[in-house]
């Protein structure tokens, strides 16, 4: 496959890196720093599932130079959705999809406003990664993973053979039977171990280990699967422990890259994480005061990041 990955940071840079170690044809779209580094050294991944550098990619910054693709994987950030949808249109042919690994629960349908549903998938990942240096991407967390499917749940040939594209390269990908609660899953977990981690300024290990931050946790995690079921979201009340099993598997010393970005100073995904809770709670009616506190307590360090406030 043709495989277009639009942003190559902690989460592009893994999964494209895997899939083009395995043989795919995959192009990096990046820029500034990390566009040159892949184009001067390659791609050096550090890995719990193995190390690996690629020494010569395809990458650029001009979607037209690499033309039409099979796949679009979008790797940027969930605040730069929309405006990476309209630099897409000279990767977008008329059997290319696009597949979101954004944090959050709206990419699909900002792709989809954008670039017409007909071309996206739902989609999410999990991997606990960062960006140590340009072109330089450590796997620290989890076992990686990506799911996606149509958006009406029919079985399709196209996600068939991107899942089998990933499992090519060892990656495991599943096609879920309801890719929106897939998402909305990811989106429990994600949105409240950010928010909870980055207010508290704590890790994993003191996360769980901490009977207070451990309620704090699962109070998060009730508050999105009450949302969740108001929106019509099948989760089920197994998703709390279930979650929580999963941040007990994490590394002690693991941190969401939202919590990294907020406690560096920089522009973080607040606002598709916490804030989404809030919005999306308000729009049915249901009080999320857990994520309201988080949300508005870390509203000054988001704003003072993007030149916002003094």
């Amino acid at each position: 496959m043709r495989i277009a990955v639009f942003g190559t940071g902690a989460v592009g840079g893994y999964f494209g890196g895997r899939l083009a170690q395995a043989g795919e044809d995959v192009v990096f779209i990046a820029r500034g720093n990390q566009l040159r580094a892949l184009l001067e050294q390659g791609l050096r991944v550090q890995s719990l599932k193995g190390d690996f550098l690629l020494e010569s990619v395809q990458a650029t910054d001009d979607p037209a130079q690499a033309g039409v693709v099979d796949v679009v994987l979008a790797g940027v950030k969930a605040w730069q959705v929309t405006e990476a949808a309209q630099a897409m249109g000279p990767l977008i042919g008329p059997q290319t999809f696009v597949v979101p690994l954004q944090n959050g629960v709206e990419a699909t349908d900002q792709l989809a406003a954008v670039l017409g549903a007909e071309h996206v998938l739902g989609g999410l990942c999990r991997i606990v990664s960062s960006v140590v240096a340009p072109a330089h991407i450590q796997h620290a967390g989890l076992e990686p993973y990506v799911a996606f499917g149509e958006l009406d749940d029919r079985p399709s040939e196209r996600a068939e053979r991107l899942r089998q594209a990933f499992a090519q390269a060892g990656v495991t990908a599943e096609i879920p039977f309801n890719i929106r609660a897939a998402v909305w899953g990811k989106f429990l977990f994600i949105a409240s171990f950010s928010g909870v981690g980055a207010v508290t300024r704590a890790p994993a290990g003191v996360l769980r280990g901490l009977p207070e931050t451990r309620r704090m946790l699962e109070q998060a995690m009730r508050e999105v699967l009450v949302v969740a079921r108001a929106h019509a979201v099948s989760l089920l009340e197994e998703s709390v422990d279930q979650t929580m099993a999963l941040i007990d598997g994490l590394p002690a010393g693991a941190t969401a890259s939202m919590q990294r970005d907020i406690m560096a100073g920089r522009p973080s995904e607040l606002e598709s994480q916490n804030g989404a809770v809030v919005r999306l709670g308000q729009g049915v009616g249901v009080a999320t005061p857990l994520h309201t506190f988080i949300y508005h307590s870390l509203l000054p360090a988001e704003l003072r990041a993007r030149d916002q406030v003094a």
